[in-house]
């Protein structure tokens, strides 16, 4: 921090603003730009020291997000921790995944859960972001009560961030940062398929 910055600090401090140890994020909406919005995240933590830890949902196939995380894992050694645990779309359609029954999503949802709760209540991670678990939530692969314990259940000292459509209104009291991402334009509606490098 430059000499104005900490001054500006010191005044708020003095004004009655105060730190939180942790925080919860939430990305959530229609819109693009969930998924970004936490590995921009995590890139901000891992630049100050931060232990981070990247868990994901719903994705199982290879998309730039999890090259990225892979190819710069071994930079940050035990410092992030990237863990892919979803089965792919769930009752999506064309989109959806062939051949793996509703059992298997469940399962894999379960599990990831539990490597997820583990990881909070340690207090080794100084942020957590579990992608797209708020669509596993809506899609009844999880349960909310699965969703506030992970809120309320982790360490003090660990924030967490919680990406994917629809987020449960009744939890937001408990978040700190919950962001809308409102849809103006995609070109999806206009039957163009998504960009490598862009959308996935």
């Amino acid at each position: 921090m430059n000499k104005s910055q900490i001054e500006a600090s010191q005044r708020m401090a003095s004004e009655g603003y105060q730190t939180k140890k942790s925080v919860v994020v939430v990305y959530t909406g229609e819109g693009k730009g969930k998924t970004s919005a936490g590995i921009g995240l995590a890139a901000r933590a891992l630049g100050n020291g931060w232990r981070v830890a990247f868990i994901q949902f719903i994705k199982h196939w290879e998309v730039g997000e999890h090259l990225f995380l892979a190819e710069i894992a071994p930079v940050f050694g035990d410092r992030l921790t990237f863990y892919k645990g979803g089965k792919g779309f769930y009752q999506a359609g064309e989109l959806s995944e062939k051949n793996i029954s509703d059992e298997e999503h469940q399962k894999a949802a379960q599990e990831t859960y539990n490597f997820a709760m583990r990881l909070v209540r340690t207090g080794a991670y100084e942020l957590v972001i579990c992608d797209e678990i708020n669509n596993a939530v809506h899609d009844g692969l999880l349960a909310e009560l699965d969703l506030a314990d992970l809120i309320t259940k982790r360490h003090p000292k660990t924030s967490l961030c919680l990406t994917g459509r629809n987020f449960p209104k009744e939890l937001l009291p408990s978040v700190d940062i919950a962001t809308n991402m409102t849809k103006i334009k995609h070109h999806f509606d206009d039957k163009f398929l998504a960009n490598k490098g862009i959308d996935y």
